[in-house]
């Protein structure tokens, strides 16, 4: 809307409080985009870690049960895969049951994500079993 001067002082103030209000939709709708990007850039990695991690074990399950690894090896190789992602978890809340016809690998964890306004915490449990062929 362009003003015209023969709106007078009226016309002047109701189009200056247009221009305030999308000026403060704009704030607004750019504050949740931004605050949207902050939460996804917090949460995302944890997932990605997890998938990373899950497919890890199940590769282990695989060499594991071909090539017999006993129960330590096994902890050792997805511990140390848990460090390099800076997985929080304790090398002992490795569950692993490994014998002759089946191996299996599992954690329980959680990633405390702080996300300024609130907390959460996300909960994980990657498993994977593979058997043997007989």
């Amino acid at each position: 809307m362009l003003y015209h001067g023969h709106q007078g002082a009226h016309g002047l103030r109701r189009y200056r409080s247009q221009l305030g209000g999308g000026t403060f939709k704009a704030v607004l709708w750019s504050a949740v985009l931004i605050y949207g990007a902050f939460v996804a850039y917090k949460i995302i990695p944890a997932y990605v870690a997890e998938y990373q991690l899950a497919d890890k074990m199940a590769e282990q399950a695989r060499f594991a049960i071909v090539n017999r690894y006993p129960e330590e090896q096994i902890r050792d190789i997805v511990f140390k895969t848990m460090q390099e992602l800076e997985i929080p978890a304790k090398r002992e809340d490795i569950k692993i049951i490994s014998n002759q016809s089946v191996v299996k690998i599992s954690l329980d964890y959680t990633v405390p994500v702080d996300l300024l306004i609130y907390h959460i915490d996300l909960h994980f449990t990657p498993a994977s079993e593979n058997k043997a062929i007989v």
